[in-house]
């Protein structure tokens, strides 16, 4: 008898995930290693057009991917998704609470409308989300909430609003984990991604991951979108099956330096 295959704790067939902010970055290098891992998408976002994209992505390895229009804040918005995904695809079991904002404005120029929406987005969105999709998973699940490393360290940049919802959101992370992993079987744990090339890195100036942040990064570069999306596979799966209210982070060690 041919001795039981290692990597079937880290496939995902049969099972269907939802991955918000799904338009762009991150979100896209997870939605299609979910996919390529087995997994149906259910793909939020704003920029309908964007999310396309990525479902078409999706559907080219294999898998059923659906599309809706996605605004986190709107806790209307975040039900029709979960329950989209559900009617569409016929269960929910993994959540990717990945949509997110990023400012970096002086505190002391921060208006209260500027500091409350990235709140709203980062903080009050992800609770809205998992609420969301928390009522639609039948027997167990895993849901993955994305941080950051700027939840436990600085960047040099005036990110208060930034660093505090990120940071809240490792608390809702072990509340919910508390909460659902004994009663309901949903795991939830949060992930922290270091610098990986995305929108919101782009819109750093010029020199500023190579002069600021260079010489934190143990490893001594950038992260790569898939070594985040592999990460995300592993929580999503049985693999993961006793991690609950973990915060994993995935920096190349700028959090140690």
């Amino acid at each position: 008898m041919a001795p039981p295959d290692p990597t079937d704790p880290f496939r995902l067939d049969g099972k269907v995930a939802i991955v918000t902010g799904a338009s762009s970055g991150l979100g896209v290098a997870a939605a299609t290693a979910l996919a390529r891992a087995g997994a149906d998408v259910a793909l939020g976002a704003r920029r309908a057009d964007a999310l396309a994209d990525t479902a078409r992505a999706v559907e080219a390895l294999g898998r059923r991917a659906i599309a809706v229009a996605t605004d986190v804040t709107d806790p209307n918005a975040c039900e029709h998704l979960a329950t989209t995904a559900r009617e569409e695809l016929g269960r929910v079991d993994i959540l990717l609470n990945n949509a997110g904002l990023a400012t970096a404005i002086p505190a002391i120029r921060e208006t209260p409308e500027e500091f409350n929406r990235v709140v709203d987005v980062n903080l009050t969105g992800c609770f809205q989300m998992a609420t969301a999709a928390a009522r639609q998973m039948d027997d167990g699940g895993s849901i993955i909430n994305v941080s950051s490393v700027i939840a436990l360290t600085t960047a040099g940049l005036p990110q208060a609003a930034y660093s505090a919802s990120k940071a809240a959101l490792l608390g809702l992370t072990r509340d919910l984990a508390q909460q659902w992993s004994g009663r309901k079987g949903i795991r939830v744990n949060a992930l922290c991604p270091g610098f990986f090339p995305t929108e919101m890195t782009d819109q750093y100036l010029p020199g500023y991951l190579e002069d600021k942040m260079a010489n934190r990064v143990l490893i001594g570069r950038a992260g790569k979108p898939e070594e985040f999306a592999a990460t995300a596979v592993f929580l999503a799966g049985d693999g993961a099956g006793y991690i609950t209210g973990a915060t994993i982070v995935v920096d190349g060690g700028i959090t140690i330096t």
